[in-house]
């Protein structure tokens, strides 16, 4: 069973930058695009970012674009998310899954989640 494992998540001001890690275990992961994904209290999961085998290809969420950047190290089987910018609505637990092939930004199209990190942008 592939298990990605997130980390980097906490605290920040509006205004701040943080990084999120997710490193998969089990497999090789230059076989799966990856992607990010985020739940707020009372809301729905939603898309945030995905990325492509070879990294070349990348989507992202509009609320997010220009300030999150995906990006991963097949070598490290470790899949990135740069959130910089960050707001308040941005808080949430954010997960990253895993795909095989093809990039996607569904999450229903994903069968490898992880268990998430909690990202709160708060004063």
């Amino acid at each position: 069973q592939v298990q990605p494992v997130e980390s980097g998540g906490g605290l920040v001001q509006p205004g701040g930058s943080l990084r999120l890690s997710c490193t998969f275990s089990g497999f090789t992961l230059e076989h799966y695009a990856t992607g990010w994904f985020r739940q707020a209290p009372g809301r729905d999961r939603v898309f945030v970012a995905a990325i492509s085998r070879n990294g070349a290809d990348t989507s992202y969420a509009d609320s997010v674009k220009g300030r999150f950047t995906i990006s991963r190290d097949n070598a490290w089987n470790t899949v990135y998310l740069q959130m910089n910018s960050l707001k308040p609505e941005d808080t949430a637990l954010y997960y990253c899954a895993g795909r095989f092939l093809s990039l996607a930004t569904i999450s229903s199209a994903y069968n490898s989640w992880g268990q998430g990190t909690q990202v709160t942008v708060s004063s």
